[in-house]
């Protein structure tokens, strides 16, 4: 066998001690009493403490975000924060950078450093309030995100990529049950043809986080939001979006009478015409199979046996179950 410098990684987890050393070291902070791996998820998330103050350093997983779409997601927020809208924003280093480049084992990957956002994710989940403010914020995203421009490219969230591709990264899995490629083919084109009349343009298309739900915000006592985690950002159909959190939330059981506060904060900004509301059901279809398909990839990364049997009939079940006529009801 040749003699390797180093061996081959798909994944790897990076030292806190560096991190504090190399990445750390380039922002004006105090010193750091503790930096923790905090959470693995579609990307790693560690807790950065010094004496004063608390902050979440992010670092992007080779597999799942170029350079270019996470400087888009971090001017975007740098953006949102100067119109004075509550999201954790990127810190910018000593020399004027939104993101330090790591150069791991896989290659390069990306960390950004955010100030602890104030408050926690709501216990039990959203009660009704907190669900009109996330709504409503929503609301005020998309409004201002159509002022928003950036010279780096992003992929958007278009039919092709939210159901072309997904289509062929779960197709594969699919190929000893015809039928299932089947459905899920006449399903997509269903989608498609359901979606086909929104405008590609404003106020329809812009700015979409990507990802709205109560993971993903944090509210203090007295119910202040703060959102965090835009890694699925990019333009897109703002009634996207919005099913975005349907799907979410349908998945996590809240109640009808939640979701309803969350578009009841949402139009207290602006309102959707009759064919975004008669679309939502085929996009909370288009945000199932997006999320699927991205679960896929993390798990051939992570946990490829969770790629079960089990795993493909639950996701084609539900996917029956929100093109159902009662699909706001389970």
């Amino acid at each position: 066998m040749a003699q390797r410098d180093t061996f081959p990684a798909i994944y790897s987890t990076l030292a806190p001690q560096a991190l504090v050393s190399d990445v750390l070291s380039q922002y004006n902070l105090d010193a750091v009493t503790s930096c923790l791996l905090w959470n693995r998820g579609l990307s790693d998330i560690y807790l950065v403490e010094t004496q004063q103050k608390s902050y979440i350093l992010r670092v992007s997983h080779h597999h799942w975000r170029s350079q270019s779409d996470v400087q888009f997601e971090l001017e975007l927020l740098d953006f949102l924060r100067r119109n004075c809208l509550p999201v954790a924003y990127p810190i910018y280093t000593r020399v004027g950078e939104l993101l330090v480049t790591i150069p791991a084992l896989e290659g390069d990957r990306y960390a950004a450093l955010f100030p602890y956002a104030p408050g926690k994710i709501p216990l039990g989940d959203l009660n009704i309030k907190q669900s009109q403010t996330l709504g409503e914020t929503l609301a005020k995203i998309h409004q201002i995100g159509t002022k928003f421009h950036s010279d780096v490219q992003r992929q958007a969230l278009t039919t092709e990529y939210l159901l072309d591709e997904s289509f062929s990264t779960i197709a594969p899995f699919l190929e000893t049950k015809p039928e299932d490629i089947a459905y899920l083919e006449k399903a997509i084109a269903e989608i498609k043809q359901q979606v086909a009349n929104i405008p590609q343009e404003p106020p329809f298309w812009g700015i979409c986080w990507g990802d709205p739900h109560s993971g993903n915000a944090h509210f203090t006592a007295d119910n202040q939001i703060t959102l965090f985690d835009f890694d699925q950002c990019g333009y897109g159909w703002r009634a996207f979006d919005l099913a975005k959190f349907l799907q979410v939330s349908l998945n996590a059981g809240i109640s009808r009478k939640t979701r309803d506060a969350f578009f009841d904060g949402y139009s207290t900004v602006q309102s959707l015409t009759p064919e975004e509301v008669n679309s939502l059901q085929a996009w909370t279809q288009a945000a199932h199979i997006w999320v699927w398909s991205i679960n896929i990839n993390a798990a051939i990364i992570h946990c490829w046996s969770r790629l079960d049997h089990s795993y493909f009939t639950k996701r084609l079940e539900r996917l029956k179950r929100l093109t159902s006529h009662d699909w706001q009801l389970f």
